[in-house]
C-alpha cells in the first residue's frame, strides 16, 4: 500500500525528530511543523495527506487546528496524539471527525496501523470526489439511466419505465460511457454508488 504523506504538527522538537526518524525507516514521507499557524499557512499548497496533530500546543490545540482546517475545506484524515489524554478530549476529538486518538509514548505498531488506515480513508475520499466529478457531468436523464443500468436493468426495461424508445436509451448509454470513460456495467454501478455517496 502506498502511503500518503504525513504532516506532523507538534511543538516538541524531540517528538518531531523521533517520529521523522521512525516513519523514515518505513519509507513514509513526513513533513514536520513546530507551530500550527505555520502549518495553516502552508496547508493550501500541500499535497493531501494524513495529519498527525499534538493535542496540547500553546497557541492552537491540535483539535482547534483540525476544526480550523475543516472550516477551510481541508478534511484530510486526522490523528490526534497526546501525553495528557482523557475521555472527554477523546470523545470531543471523535465527534469532530478525528479518525484516531493515540496516547504518548506512541506504540510504533499502533501508529503505523493508524497511519495506514488514515491513508486508506484519504484514498477513498479521492475516489469519491473523482466519481462525483464524473457523475456531475451527466444530465439528469443520463443519471436516471446510469442508476437503472447500475441496478441491472435492461435497455428495454429502462425504455418502458422512462417511456423512451430503446434507441434513445442506447444513445443515453453511449453518452454516459463517453463521459465516464467506461462501457462496463459493473463500473457504471460502482461510479453511480460512489458518486452519489455523501
Amino acid at each position: 500500500m502506498t502511503m500518503a504523506p504525513v504532516y506532523l504538527v507538534d511543538d516538541d522538537e524531540g517528538v518531531r525528530s523521533a517520529l521523522s526518524l521512525l516513519l523514515g525507516t518505513y519509507g513514509i514521507r513526513i513533513e514536520t511543523f513546530g507551530d500550527p499557524t505555520a502549518f495553516l499557512a502552508r496547508a493550501p499548497k500541500l499535497k493531501p495527506g494524513v495529519l498527525l496533530l499534538d493535542l496540547r500546543m500553546p497557541a492552537i490545540t491540535g483539535l482547534q487546528l483540525h476544526e480550523k482546517l475543516g472550516a477551510i475545506g481541508c478534511d484530510w484524515p486526522t490523528i490526534i496524539c497526546t501525553g495528557h489524554g482523557d475521555v472527554h478530549a477523546c470523545r470531543r476529538a471523535f465527534k469532530a471527525g478525528v479518525v484516531d486518538f493515540l496516547t504518548k509514548p506512541i506504540d510504533e505498531q499502533v501508529l503505523i496501523e493508524a497511519l495506514q488506515q488514515a491513508s486508506g480513508a484519504l484514498d477513498q475520499q479521492a475516489e469519491r470526489a473523482e466519481a462525483a466529478q464524473l457523475v456531475a457531468q451527466l444530465t439528469d436523464r443520463e443519471r436516471e439511466v446510469l442508476d437503472m443500468v447500475g441496478r441491472g436493468w435492461s435497455t428495454r426495461e429502462i425504455a418502458e419505465t422512462l417511456t423512451l424508445s430503446p434507441r434513445t436509451v442506447d444513445t443515453h448509454r453511449a453518452n454516459i460511457a463517453q463521459k465516464l470513460g467506461t462501457t462496463s456495467v459493473a463500473e457504471f454501478a460502482r461510479l453511480a454508488l460512489i458518486g452519489q455517496a455523501p
